[in-house]
């Protein structure tokens, strides 16, 4: 009796290895007529079996299930991500698994691209992630996935692959190899066609170096991801990992001290910008950022002592410029609340003619930084502020151009 039972399991066992041979063998000449509907058919009848399947047979099923999801190029976003999942089921070195794998990842490639091209970001993002899951020897697809998932305002996703990005101590550095060219101009080139270059003499000076590191960036990302999510608690214990990892980089410093400022820690704010200017004292948006800070905190002098040291370094800001006129017109409404209390008696009269005086001498600090805002970025609202200054000061030649420019 038990052997009878024994040959009937057995024989069950054949039975349903045949029925799932059969479908697979149906499965694979759909695929190889182009089938892909009847073929995705096909793999939604044998998902049941997958589990009984041997090795052998879940390879040719899994190969087969990518072809099909994949078709040729023509699947869609979501058909592709089958495909690929199916694909990294298979184990060993398929000489087909390979080829498809090439095939997916080229295809992958130009329309990732071109979706980040034509601003369609979240196609991108799908895109580059497939592209990574299909080839993780190369985690800039990962990088590319997160910064398009950036750009489409997809926080959720961009924090997915920072964080995983973050996990696999991806830096993006790679080494760039140049030469300069017959106009002078260096050009970043692949090393073989450099070394060409250079050996039919049309360029010269060749070297490499390596890129900056996006570790920075990446802690940046996930850090103001975290505290736009109000999970400060992550934002803050990613920041001091990063900052645990390279406790020099004056970029981390910066988006620590943007994250402190967020959370309402202004002397902390405060400390680690300091900190980071003297690693970095030719940065002047640090400069810039602590003449804010100490414009919100009430100290002018401050601000704008601030103010005009970031401009030593970079004369051509205009934000810094116009936040500067600003601060030096500020104090106009105090003076013409004082001008408009005085009464007509002979002392409130020469009262007067000092307020007059000390606001001529306000604008006369104002107008050649909003002058070179007007060169730099014209705006209307700079242009009015600063014809009625010029009308203000007895220069009506002068708003009367500006006005006509603004026309």
């Amino acid at each position: 009796m038990k052997k009878q039972l024994i040959l009937a399991i057995a024989l069950l066992v054949s039975a349903g290895s045949f029925a799932q041979k059969k479908e697979i063998k149906a499965l694979e000449k759909a695929v190889k007529n182009s089938n892909y509907a009847e073929a995705k058919t096909l793999v939604s009848q044998l998902e049941s079996m997958e589990g009984s399947m041997d090795s052998k047979l879940k390879d040719k099923y899994y190969l087969a299930t990518a072809n099909a999801f994949f078709a040729n190029g023509t699947g869609s976003n979501e058909d592709v991500t089958k495909a690929v999942e199916s694909l990294g089921k298979l184990s060993g070195n398929s000489v087909e698994g390979s080829k498809l794998k090439r095939s997916i990842e080229n295809d992958l490639l130009t329309k990732a691209n071109d979706a980040y091209t034509s601003k369609d970001f979240s196609k991108a993002a799908v895109g580059f992630e497939n592209l990574y899951n299909v080839n993780k020897e190369d985690p800039s697809y990962l990088y590319y996935a997160a910064v398009s998932a950036l750009s489409a305002q997809d926080m959720d996703a961009a924090l997915k692959y920072y964080v995983l990005l973050d996990e696999l101590n991806y830096t993006g550095v790679e080494t760039e190899y140049f030469a300069t060219n017959s106009d002078g101009k260096v050009e970043v080139l692949n090393k073989n066609v450099r070394d060409n270059y250079v050996r039919l003499k049309t360029h010269t000076n060749p070297g490499e170096r390596l890129t900056e590191s996006r570790q920075g960036e990446i802690t940046k990302n996930i850090v103001i991801i975290y505290a736009n999510k109000g999970e400060n608690d992550k934002a803050l214990a990613a920041m001091k990992k990063a900052r645990e990892a390279n406790p020099e980089d004056s970029n981390l410093l910066v988006t620590e001290a943007n994250l402190q400022y967020k959370l309402g820690n202004t002397a902390r704010y405060e400390e680690l910008i300091s900190q980071a200017l003297i690693n970095d004292p030719k940065n002047s948006e640090l400069l810039y950022n602590l003449a804010v800070l100490a414009t919100d905190s009430g100290d002018p002098e401050k601000a704008k002592s601030y103010y005009i040291k970031s401009l030593e370094i970079d004369p051509e800001n205009a934000n810094t410029l116009t936040n500067l006129a600003v601060l030096i017109l500020a104090d106009e409404q105090s003076i013409i609340d004082k001008m408009n209390s005085l009464t007509t008696s002979a002392s409130d009269n020469r009262k007067y003619d000092e307020l007059k005086a000390k606001r001529i001498s306000i604008y006369n600090e104002a107008i050649p930084y909003l002058e070179q805002v007007v060169e730099l970025a014209p705006d209307n609202k700079i242009i009015d502020t600063l014809s009625n200054l010029y009308s203000a000061i007895g220069e009506e030649s002068k708003a009367k151009a500006l006005r006509e420019r603004k026309e």
